[in-house]
């Protein structure tokens, strides 16, 4: 177990000075972390709640109003502050994605690691799923799983719909990326010595299979993640989302609605579209570097006699 902590605590710190080394991995994290920080700081950085209608001195709502006469980003069709929709609207897309992102690695890594080590007919019905999955355009199965869910009057959070169905259906190229790394490390020396001295699968796959692929998991997830933000903020963008919640793919879509492209409310629609673009490309940036220094090279386990459990690309031993 010290043997494991100090391994991932090693990889951990690795990861994290290839980050700091790396100007467009550093770029990514920033990024991440802004929007992180104002979504949790919401309440901090305004003095208005999503809902609040901003008045003029005669009591009317100051609808379209520009950044210059309510600052800073103006106000929507309905008086509300743009600012706060956009830090609030973090916290969900934010969310809903980390949310939909956490099924979809969970059930990717498990599919892949089952048809990996198992094998056979377990590995071909699996990936006969998988295979069809992705073979099927995702948006036109999306539009008819949240329909059909909606019509079932399940009493749950549209919010809820998006994350179970966005986990349902981006869990396949996970799977195969799992997979494929599985086939590699179940052949190696170091499996083969465990199942001789009568380790059983759970054992081998806990012990030596999973450590061996969690650099790989954890490089994925952080690519989920980006993708998870974009699918959520266009089904939200195209009126699946919760019209209650200003997620930004939901102020897209008020936006587009109810004219501001026809008023000329740059400051209605540009701040989500660029809050977007930000936090994807935070993740996207990040991903790249996580994947250069964690993507396992496996090279040597404490079963072979080897040094180290992952070669790290760039190092070589002695």
């Amino acid at each position: 177990m010290g043997e494991r902590r100090s391994r991932w605590s090693g990889a951990l710190r690795g990861a994290g000075r290839a980050i700091r080394r790396n100007k467009l991995g550093l770029f990514g994290a920033v990024l991440v972390l802004t929007a992180l920080v104002l979504g949790v700081c919401a309440p901090l950085l305004t003095a208005y709640a999503p809902t609040d209608i901003i008045r003029d001195a005669d009591g009317h709502g100051l609808t379209f109003a520009p950044p210059w006469e309510h600052g800073p980003l103006g106000t929507d069709d309905a008086g509300r502050d743009v600012w706060t929709q956009l830090i609030y609207g973090a916290r969900i897309s934010l969310t809903v994605a980390a949310l939909a992102g956490f099924i979809a690695i969970s059930i990717g890594s498990l599919v892949g690691i089952t048809a990996g080590y198992v094998g056979g007919r377990a590995d071909a019905g699996l990936m006969r799923v998988t295979d069809v999955l992705l073979v099927i355009p995702d948006l036109p199965l999306m539009l008819v799983l949240i329909a059909t869910l909606r019509q079932m009057d399940l009493r749950v959070s549209p919010l809820a719909v998006l994350i179970v169905v966005i986990g349902l259906l981006y869990w396949t190229s996970t799977a195969r990326l799992i997979r494929s790394q599985v086939l590699t490390v179940k052949e190696r020396q170091f499996v083969d010595r465990s199942r001789a001295i009568g380790a059983g699968r759970i054992h081998v796959v806990r012990r030596h299979i999973l450590p061996q692929i969690m650099p790989l998991i954890v490089v994925n997830t952080v690519l989920v993640l980006s993708t998870a933000i974009l699918v959520e903020s266009g089904l939200a963008f195209l009126g699946l989302g919760d019209p209650t919640q200003p997620s930004w793919g939901t102020m897209l879509n008020f936006a587009f609605d109810r004219s501001a492209i026809t008023n000329g409310a740059w400051w209605f629609y540009l701040p989500p579209g660029i809050a977007i673009v930000w936090v994807v490309l935070g993740f996207a940036l990040l991903g790249n570097v996580l994947e250069e220094r964690l993507n396992p090279r496996l090279t040597g386990h404490h079963l072979e006699g080897g040094k180290g459990m992952v070669a790290v690309p760039g190092r070589s031993e002695a």
